[in-house]
């Protein structure tokens, strides 16, 4: 019997999807949203992934780097899966404390897969796209795991449809047996006079971000084209921390150290180097439906659409509309008269769009960004660990949240200077620490937490516990809190 191949599909979870606000913030990215079917484009990333395993792969571990932020929304996300019986390989999660770009990311991947004198060949995808045909990118994906044993990278090019302007574009040489191409060259993001040559020329290829290489022939190339980046993410490596919530792994590198790497992208740093160096490259051709849901025009390209061209998601009426996406989130959208636009309700945000000017949306987060707004980073509905929070209402000195808590789960031990809050149970059951006070509350029932004590809300319960929380104040600001114990291990900072 021949010896398995060893393979770690790692899933580069650290975009933020500024060009997709306001469905997507700082805290909850695009690549946690549901933008096509009922899973998100991280679940989908990972189901695919998992299909690679075969008669002669060995699926020995999935790697997930993401942001500290984030490490709890992606762990909800796979648990659901789980459920599913969609998870196979161990998952360790390799936790950025700060966003360095692709190129550090992959490089604590790589380091990581080689532990035990192990040398695996590494699938690299990003967390955000949109694959259509799952079996024929299954298929090119062992194709390219067939070559990277010959120590070569493998990167997949996506033949263009049209001359645009947000992607990479690779050149690739003739087609040889293993109907792959040298690469040639790369080219990012040309100007539309440059792009439509590149489609006329017809041998290049949009970028699609996948790479299949072994760990050790990454370690090789970032050593020798940034060892800059090699030996500053080594050095936060060696130091690094692990620990475990059931069978998940968090590894989390040295946050001091970590903040000396050079932030840079996979291709600037690495692989648009590699053409004409001792490292080899090829490009496989990609024969899907590709689309990197890079801006909301991609987003309407993806989604189904009818006669008129227009596509909806949510609660939406459309009357001579054409060419036009819609998304609901909390009410009725309706458009009369209107072509190409791009239209995003949420419950605090609502962007307005001309349908070609969609990658402009980053302009808008950037005058957010300057004026400090929080619109930028957080929904009105916030995620964490424990469950998640909704802000209902608020004005001089009160707020009021509705908080739903998980069946087993537990807020920090905490305390907060400047406010004291009112809880009443609408559902479920809640165990309180109250000062020295440890109470049960049932539905329609509430206490009082005066300003200064430390308190905790756990749900021992079987069912969603959900509550209202009323704030009051002179601030009220999510960063007025102290934690004293914390199941999650976050600081008084994470909130």
């Amino acid at each position: 019997m021949s010896k398995l191949i060893p393979v770690v599909p790692i899933i580069l979870c650290g975009g933020s999807g500024t060009r997709l606000w306001p469905l997507s913030r700082t805290g909850f990215p695009k690549q946690f949203l549901v933008l096509s079917g009922t899973q998100s484009l991280f679940q989908q990333a990972f189901v695919r992934l998992q299909n690679l395993a075969s008669d002669g792969i060995e699926l020995t571990k999935n790697l997930i780097v993401t942001n500290e932020e984030h490490r709890f929304l992606a762990l909800d996300q796979l648990q659901e899966l789980q459920t599913q019986n969609k998870v196979g390989a161990p998952i360790r999660f390799l936790l950025e404390p700060q966003s360095k770009n692709t190129s550090p990311a992959l490089t604590l991947a790589a380091l990581d897969a080689v532990e035990d004198n192990q040398d695996p060949i590494l699938v690299v995808t990003p967390a955000d796209q949109t694959i259509g045909d799952q079996a024929a990118f299954i298929q090119a994906l062992h194709r390219a795991i067939q070559i990277a044993q010959d120590d070569k990278i493998v990167i997949f090019g996506i033949k263009p449809t049209k001359a645009e302007t947000g992607y990479g574009y690779i050149q690739g040489g003739k087609e040889n047996a293993a109907l792959s191409r040298p690469v040639i060259q790369f080219t990012e993001k040309p100007n539309q006079e440059t792009a439509q040559h590149y489609i006329d020329q017809g041998s290049y290829y949009w970028n699609s971000g996948m790479f299949v290489l072994k760990a050790s022939i990454w370690l090789k190339a970032v050593q020798q084209f940034r060892s800059d980046i090699a030996d500053a993410t080594e050095n936060a490596w060696q130091t690094r921390s692990v620990d475990q919530l059931n069978t998940v792994e968090f590894v989390r590198p040295d946050k001091f150290l970590f903040q000396k790497i050079p932030a840079e992208s996979i291709d600037y740093a690495v692989i648009e180097k590699c053409p004409d160096s001792a490292i080899p490259i090829e490009m496989l051709n990609l024969d899907v439906e590709w689309n990197d849901l890079g801006a909301w025009d991609a987003v309407w390209q993806a989604a189904k659409q009818n006669q008129d061209g227009n596509a909806s998601m949510g609660d939406v009426l459309n009357t001579n509309t054409k060419n036009t996406l819609v998304i609901a989130n909390h009410r009725l959208v309706t458009t009369v008269g209107v072509d190409n636009l791009i239209v995003i309700e949420t419950a605090d945000a609502v962007l307005v769009a001309n349908k070609e000017q969609s990658q402009d949306v980053k302009a808008i987060v950037t005058q957010l960004e300057q004026s400090k707004r929080e619109e930028k980073n957080l929904h009105r509905k916030v995620h964490r660990p424990w469950g998640c929070y909704d802000n209902v209402d608020e004005g001089e000195r009160f707020r009021v949240k509705r908080i739903k808590v998980k069946p087993g789960a537990s807020l920090s031990l905490q305390m907060h200077r400047h406010r004291a809050e009112h809880w009443i149970v609408v559902k479920g059951t809640a165990e309180i620490i109250n000062g020295e006070q440890r109470i049960t509350l049932e539905e329609n029932e509430s206490t009082f937490i005066p300003q200064g004590q430390k308190h905790r809300l756990s749900n021992p319960g079987t069912i969603p516990l959900e509550i209202i929380e009323v704030q009051t104040g002179a601030y009220l600001g999510e960063d007025d809190i102290i934690r004293f114990d914390d199941q999650y291990k976050r600081t008084s900072k994470d909130m």
